[in-house]
């Protein structure tokens, strides 16, 4: 017979037994950390999870991204959550198509997988500006991102408002799948404002209760982690580190910065590939020694999320970019954010990484090895031929929007009138005196192409003078046309992406300086944003600068008069073409995805079927092909559009491919 002392622990186990069921006899669902465990409805969990980002994949191909991960042997998905996409403009909310992320977390929830959720507000992810909404810079005085700044704080507090309140009824102790949120982003590694994280934590709660999981990421560093790590707030402090590092001692340090109890070892971000920035290789892992490192975390029951499970891509203009030891050391992401993941940017998981990794979450976690999904069908659609339709010069009043246009004394930067992405053309005149001049401006952002225009004899010539860029040349030596009137000069300035990590976030674009010719400051600026939001007759496209269902101003190309017909362009002239082409499906089951190669091609942007599909540049590589999905595509007729800054593939053709062909390079 048991002692009364025994039997009073009894009826107390038994009383908290109670306390777990619920009426129906289920267990009450609950996700905590206990004695340096993750536990989930009463019993020890494991995460075996990966980063698959919603805004990176088409919607339609959501569930299929999320199945093939979950055949990898994955229990959790984690994403983040970019506020310049579900914000666009101040006030104007977007929570549909890619945007729709209550749909996304729904999805991974009946496919029985749990959510991490990242929702910043600042997330850095390669992404424009970090998440942060390019509207921000336009505020004064300057925003202080990432800050305590009372101003950014209550636009945070207005997002979260609008943010949360979606996310609480799915959160797991409400019957949905996220077991943890993330607040910020890696903070550690960028400053030490602890009043910024602790307003954050009070803010979260505030809608989200008590009861979540809140964490932080930070490299698993001691400064990293002093500086980011909120174990006060009871926040759990996770960490990230190189593949290649020993992970034991870092958990062990990970336990300084959180609650006695309250850590369990997580890598939650286990790097299975890099970023990579045009003009570089192609950054790749191997295969065995990426699987390696995981198993040593795995197989001591720690827990690890993949970074990235599945990469995707940045439609539109939506990548980021890093810097170096200064701001003009800029580096911008491709269009691909393939990430050498298992999972690569097209669904293919018939590769050595993905089976690697697929063996050692089986062999670690017991999970089952559920069949490898088959590759999704691609689409050789061959050859695609091409016409010039219009050059930027000769239709620039028509797609340049008059709601956003500017005329001052100096130049404006993008944001400054409003234009969030894409091409602004400034314009001014000085008079050329001397054989030739120098043209100077200090700061561009990103990459400029100088033009200059004149009458001589009466008729107007314009001549391409050359490029100066964020990371080279600030200077250009450009000739005098003998004009007999003053010179026009013609600068478009590319917005590459936003930089998103690093000390340089604050990254405006456009010109940000004075412009001088031989020392003399030039004034008197008209400046035409190129919106690229409605393109009428190339033919009656409306081509979306960012994502499907956003809104779109509608702003019409217009040739000209039907008897001006379009000069042939010449090769290589490096002016700004538009050039269409269309290719024929016959049936909804020949659609499928295709890659479009830009082999010959310089630079520019690219739509197919109204759908902004990203940048290319394989002048400069690696990149040489751009991912199309196989919903942007459609039975019968589909369109391409080009936007070449620089001069345009010889034969005037695209090939449609199967291969994603990263073997693009500089011109021989």
């Amino acid at each position: 017979m048991a002692s009364g002392g025994t039997f009073h622990n009894l009826l107390l186990a038994l009383l908290c037994l109670a306390l777990t069921l619920s009426v129906g006899g289920e267990a009450a669902r609950r996700f905590w950390i206990e004695n340096d465990t993750f536990m989930k409805d009463g019993a020890p969990f494991q995460i075996v999870g990966g980063d698959v980002h919603y805004f990176r994949i088409v919607p339609e191909y959501w569930k299929d991204r999320l199945l093939r991960a979950k055949a990898l042997g994955l229990n959790t998905i984690q994403t983040y959550v970019p506020w310049n996409l579900h914000e666009p403009e101040p006030q104007r909310w977007e929570f549909k198509g890619f945007a729709d992320i209550e749909s996304y977390l729904r999805l991974a929830q009946e496919l029985d997988m749990l959510v991490m959720l990242r929702v910043g507000p600042y997330i850095c992810g390669e992404w424009d500006l970090g998440g942060f909404p390019p509207w921000l810079l336009t505020l004064e005085p300057a925003l202080k991102l990432r800050s305590s700044d009372s101003t950014y704080l209550s636009l945070v507090e207005r997002w979260w408002g609008a943010l949360l309140p979606k996310v609480a009824p799915l959160l797991y102790n409400n019957g949905g799948p996220v077991i943890m949120v993330q607040i910020e982003n890696e903070f550690g590694s960028f400053g030490d404002d602890k009043n910024y994280l602790h307003y954050l934590v009070q803010l979260a709660r505030r809608y989200l209760g008590n009861n979540i999981v809140l964490y932080t990421t930070d490299g698993g560093a001691m400064g990293n982690l002093k500086n980011g790590s909120i174990p006060q707030d009871d926040v759990f402090a996770a960490v990230d580190f190189e593949t290649g590092s020993n992970p034991w001692p870092i958990f062990r340090l990970q336990k300084k910065y959180n609650l006695p109890g309250k850590s369990a070892p997580l890598s939650s971000e286990f790097y299975t590939g890099w970023l990579t920035h045009w003009g570089e290789s192609i950054a790749t892992t191997d295969a065995t020694s990426t699987a390696k490192a995981l198993k040593t975390i795995l197989c001591r029951n720690a827990s690890a999320v993949l970074y990235m499970a599945h990469g995707g891509t940045n439609f539109g203009f939506y990548n980021g970019a890093n810097t170096g030891q200064d701001e003009s050391d800029y580096k911008a992401d491709l269009t691909s954010y393939d990430y050498d993941a298992p999972i690569k940017e097209h669904g293919d998981v018939h590769n050595s990484k993905y089976k690697a990794l697929r063996r050692v979450i089986h062999e670690c976690t017991g999970s089952p090895l559920h069949p490898l999904p088959a590759d999704i069908e691609k689409a050789n659609y061959g050859l695609v031929k091409l016409q010039k339709v219009a050059s930027l010069f000769d239709i620039i009043d028509n797609i340049s929007d008059p709601l956003k246009g500017a005329v001052s004394e100096h130049p404006l930067y993008m944001e400054q009138i409003g234009q969030m992405f894409g091409f602004l053309l400034y314009m001014s005149e000085y008079e050329g005196k001397v054989s030739s001049s120098v043209l100077s401006i200090p700061k561009v952002h990103d990459r400029a192409q100088v033009f200059l225009s004149c009458s001589t004899d009466g008729v107007r010539n314009r001549r391409y003078a050359g490029v100066i860029e964020r990371w080279s040349s600030k200077t250009l030596e450009i000739p005098n046309l003998r004009c007999s009137s003053n010179t026009s000069l013609y600068i478009l300035v590319e917005n590459m992406g936003r930089v998103n990590y690093g000390p340089y976030i604050f990254d405006r674009k456009g010109i940000l300086s004075p412009i001088q010719i031989d020392g003399i400051t030039l004034r008197h600026w008209k400046m035409c944003p190129l919106t690229f939001n409605s393109l009428d007759n190339l033919p009656k496209l409306q081509l979306i600068t960012q994502m499907p269902n956003a809104r779109a101003s509608k702003v019409s190309i217009v040739h000209g008069h039907s008897e001006k017909k379009l000069q042939e362009s010449s090769f290589y002239s490096n002016e700004p073409e538009f050039y269409e082409g269309h290719f024929h499906i016959d049936s909804e089951s020949e659609i499928k995805d295709t890659f479009i190669s830009f082999r010959g091609w310089n630079k520019g942007v690219a739509f197919v079927n109204n759908f902004n599909i990203g940048r290319f540049w394989p002048a400069r590589g690696p990149q040489c092909a751009l991912y199309v999905p196989a919903p942007i595509l459609r039975p019968g007729d589909n369109t391409i559009v080009i936007f070449e800054l620089h001069g345009p593939n010889p034969e005037l053709t695209v090939n449609l491919v199967t291969d994603p062909d990263f073997t693009c390079g500089p011109r021989q």
